[in-house]
């Protein structure tokens, strides 16, 4: 399942395609949408942006579409009126004079009137974005101090949604391995030392992976793109220490981590 950072610039491009047009064609899958069709004809679409590993679409006409991608569903952007080649089912299309943005295999669909919208389940119950820009160092000092966290090993808690929402396996090992910790620890064992790395890992990697993963020259932080330092990289010698990396199951996940240099 992609990670916070990729449904972000997933976000990016399908807004770059469609956002403030009107559209001329919109198609659901799914009865129970299909009498939003007619409503949101001529409509614009205002922002595409995600929470945690949901998409939220915003039109003008005070709804937002909610989709989820879970381990299947997939947007793509085409030329309004082509349909890629695909073994994909289609659920949802909307289209510009130009461009369409269409969504596949996907079946976590609804709509929302958009001051509603964080009424949903999905939303009610996840923790803040880790890439939301106005999540700092000390509210995330905070949760990894609640007790709902606290006493919760690192392995299982990055993965949890409730927690932070936008982690997934690659951030969990890139996270701790930059914090030099091992997945069995608990925040409430911590060290101030080890917390405060901890905290300013959990930020800095999604945001440096948002920014610079893939990319040459990317933002301010071109000095420090984002790549692999653990993540399936099973042994070869870890960057900072040169022991050989090994890898594990933790939290029905494969894991990746330094013996030596992470405690």
């Amino acid at each position: 399942m992609p990670e916070g950072p990729e449904i972000r610039r997933a976000a990016d491009a399908l807004a770059a395609a469609m956002v403030g047009q009107p559209l001329r064609m919109i198609w659901f899958a799914y009865a129970e949408l299909k009498s939003y069709e007619k409503a949101l004809q001529g409509r614009r679409i205002e922002a595409i942006t995600p929470q945690g590993k949901a998409l939220l679409t915003r039109f003008d006409n005070g709804l937002t579409l909610y989709t989820h991608n879970q381990l299947y569903g997939v947007w793509r952007v085409a030329k309004a009126g082509q349909r890629p080649t695909t073994s994909r089912v289609l659920r949802v299309a909307l289209e510009t004079a130009e461009q369409a943005i269409l969504l596949y295999s996907a079946s976590d669909i609804s709509i929302w009137p958009t001051e509603r919208v964080h009424e949903h389940p999905f939303l009610q119950r996840i923790g803040p974005d880790v890439l939301d820009e106005t999540l700092d160092e000390v509210g995330v000092a905070a949760r990894l101090v609640d007790r709902r966290f606290a006493r919760r090993q690192l392995g299982a808690l990055l993965l949890d949604q409730t927690f932070l929402a936008g982690l997934g396996n690659y951030l969990r090992v890139e996270i701790l391995w930059q914090a030099q910790l091992l997945p069995t620890r608990r925040p409430v064992d911590l060290s101030d030392t080890e917390r405060h790395a901890l905290t300013h890992a959990l930020l800095d990697l999604p945001r440096r992976s948002y920014q610079t993963r893939g990319r040459r020259g990317a933002g301010h932080l071109q000095d420090t793109p984002f790549k692999f330092r653990a993540y399936e990289r099973e042994g070869r010698p870890c960057p900072r220490c040169k022991t050989v990396l090994q890898k594990s199951t933790v939290a029905s996940r494969p894991f990746y981590f330094c013996p030596d240099c992470q405690r």
